[in-house]
């Protein structure tokens, strides 16, 4: 499995927001609302790196209060 972290810059007062439309996308695993330069953590997980585009840029990116995204995908076992 590759796990992905999605680091997200939220419009301002809509990070609650954010954090809910995401936490029902069923990719997601975890979504957590953090201090500091970014709002909301989200991770999931996929077999392929083919997996992750996709995701980002049809599901994620997509979400409306979502100012910009940073992705780190990890490396397979």
């Amino acid at each position: 499995m590759i796990k992905v972290y999605v680091l997200v810059v939220a419009e301002p007062g809509s990070d609650k927001k954010v954090a809910q439309a995401l936490r029902e996308m069923p990719e997601v695993t975890n979504v957590h609302e953090v201090m500091g330069p970014y709002d909301v953590v989200v991770e999931f997980q996929v077999e392929t790196m083919q997996e992750v585009p996709p995701i980002l840029t049809e599901r994620i990116r997509t979400v409306d209060g979502i100012e910009s995204t940073t992705s780190l995908v990890t490396l397979p076992d």
